[in-house]
């Protein structure tokens, strides 16, 4: 086999090119922040609190959360 041909036959996908949030190589996965809006709007209200909705909010204050 020629130099040349197996130089084009190597896999392309590395490590360093996996998406930050599910680690997919060729594509993400289905929860993916990039992909899914809820997850979006979740991974955001981890990050960031006041980002949260007002019903969010009080919901998770009914069931017992402790903003702290």
């Amino acid at each position: 086999m020629n130099k040349a041909d197996s130089q084009y036959s190597c896999n392309q996908y590395n490590a360093e090119s996996a998406c930050v949030y599910c680690e997919g190589i060729v594509e993400h996965a289905a929860w993916c922040v990039t992909q899914d809006a809820a997850m979006a709007y979740a991974y955001g209200i981890v990050s960031d609190a006041s980002k949260i909705s007002p019903g969010d909010s009080l919901m998770l204050h009914s069931l017992g959360v402790a903003w702290v």
